[in-house]
């Protein structure tokens, strides 16, 4: 016998700024809800041969949200926690796509404590316009997560294991 969880129905995909935690999060998460992982950034990496970073240089913002777009509208994970990349809430129909396969939790974190965690925000490959700051991505996302988010998990000051724990008491 096993000590592997069986695969549970139904996804859960994070959302949240870059640097909130999803990456760290989501993999604690799927191990102990018998869930498989999902890097929304590295499957949009891999399906568009060259890394995020590679593709803002050569096309733009613009270009990687809609490459992150048709990616994350082909996902079909019935039983996986999905970290989705930070700009993913710029699509209206990737949300509603995402929500068909199970909530969406909102991993906030407040500007300060994403200030620290994030030290190569001109190299991270984020969807974000030259002269935009952190602050101003941070400004601009803000009410698009909250009104796509199911779940709302406020991070400041939680490890990634209470993180979990707070989501799975948060979710049906």
């Amino acid at each position: 016998m096993s000590n592997t969880p069986k695969p549970q129905p139904g996804s859960i995909i994070l959302i949240g700024m870059p640097g909130a935690g999803k990456s760290t999060v989501g993999p604690l998460l799927a191990r102990r809800t018998g869930r498989f992982f999902l890097d929304g950034d590295a499957l949009l990496a891999q399906q568009a041969g060259r890394g995020l970073q590679e593709i803002v240089d050569a096309a733009g913002p613009d270009v990687l949200c809609a490459i992150e777009e048709r990616t994350l509208l082909a996902l079909t994970a019935h039983h996986h926690v999905i970290a989705t990349g930070g700009s993913a809430v710029y699509s209206e129909r990737a949300m509603r796509h995402l929500k068909t396969l199970g909530p969406l939790v909102w991993l906030r974190l407040g500007l300060d404590d994403l200030t620290r965690r994030i030290d190569n925000f001109t190299t991270r490959g984020l969807a974000k316009r030259p002269e935009q700051t952190l602050a101003d991505l941070y400004a601009e996302r803000q009410p698009l997560y909250q009104r796509h988010a199911n779940v709302t998990v406020d991070c400041g000051g939680l490890t990634p294991e209470t993180v979990v724990e707070r989501i799975i008491q948060l979710l049906p």
